[in-house]
């Protein structure tokens, strides 16, 4: 059974930093594409950014620049590094394996960036 525990979100002011982690078990997280995903109050969930096992990564073009995924895989987690945040990032950001059907949507983090 994958589990994924999410955690890092917060309040943080307009340019603010914060830092999610993710860490999987339950999958080989190793070979997985890993994504972070992101939903606001009364938007459709969509995806952030993924890195595959051997560290490829791709971005929305809203974050392009200010957002950055990493992984350990020692340590079965992924990470988020988000500078520079904007109002409109404010979200419940959740991780998943990529490849799993169905998505085994955890309880995500909140993020909400506000002054």
């Amino acid at each position: 059974q994958v589990q994924l525990v999410e955690s890092g979100g917060g309040l943080v002011q307009p340019g603010g930093s914060l830092r999610l982690s993710c860490t999987a078990s339950g999958i080989i997280f190793s070979i997985n594409t890993m994504g972070w995903y992101r939903q606001a109050p009364g938007k459709q969930r969509e995806l952030v950014a993924d890195i595959t096992g051997r560290g490829k990564t791709r971005y929305a073009d809203s974050v392009k620049g200010r957002f950055t995924i990493s992984r350990d895989n020692v340590r079965n987690t992924v990470y988020l590094q988000m500078n520079s945040l904007k109002p409109e990032d404010t979200a419940v950001y959740y991780c998943i394996p990529t490849a799993q059907i169905p998505p085994p949507w955890g309880q995500g983090t909140q993020v909400t960036v506000s002054s």
